[in-house]
């Protein structure tokens, strides 16, 4: 008896990380308006498509790259710069957002071709 497809695990996970950024995001001392307002600030990266496919993916999986999300907010915490650990906080969830949703990092060639498939056919 399979108790989870893997798609659904793999999404899970990611309701797991986004609601670990929120409780980053409790621990700053932002308002919580913030978080709504900026959590899709990020997507701010698929302008490199208005170039090519190339520069586009590589923009984009920067803006939705859980491990530098991580550094930037450690490094933020470490040297106690705040808008450093919110700039962490949001690209983490955002990212993990955007996975629950089925968009994933991007390969070069098209922007429906990501790391967990193509969009729209999941």
């Amino acid at each position: 008896m399979k108790l989870f497809s893997m798609r659904t695990l793999l999404r899970l996970e990611e309701v797991g990380i986004f609601c670990f950024s929120i409780f980053l995001f409790s621990l700053t001392d932002f308002s919580w308006w913030w978080f709504p307002l900026l959590i899709l600030l990020p997507d701010i990266g698929m302008i490199g498509y208005l170039l090519n496919p190339k520069i586009g993916a590589s923009i984009y999986n920067l803006f939705h790259h859980m491990g530098i999300a991580v550094v930037i907010y450690l490094a933020g915490y470490f040297a106690a710069i705040s808008l450093l650990e919110l700039t962490g906080v949001i690209l983490l969830g955002h990212a993990a957002l955007d996975r629950i949703f089925g968009f994933g990092l991007k390969y070069p060639d098209s922007f429906k071709h990501t790391h967990l498939g193509r969009i729209g056919t999941n």
